[in-house]
């Protein structure tokens, strides 16, 4: 009887063992794909979140400068 629980203590130690394996395996490919996918999207040459909101902000800027520059030109043509 005390060997059979010594062979399920056998069993449940190396289970648990590939257990921790396998999570540090998994733990290892997802840095991996992390690394490889942070060096792909740098190669892109991508904007950052915060780029992209700060040229619409100046696009959008210029766009009301050029309404109101094109607002003063008509009144000046309907004046003249």
């Amino acid at each position: 009887m005390q060997t059979r629980n010594k062979i399920f203590d056998d069993i449940s130690q190396m289970m648990t063992n590939a257990m921790g394996v396998a999570q540090g395996a998994k733990t290892e490919a997802e840095t991996a794909m992390k690394g490889m996918m942070d060096r792909w999207l740098a190669d892109r040459d991508f904007v950052t979140r915060d780029e992209f909101d700060a040229v619409r902000a100046m696009a959008q800027k210029a766009r009301e400068e050029n309404e109101a520059l094109k607002a003063r030109l008509d009144a000046m043509e309907a004046k003249g």
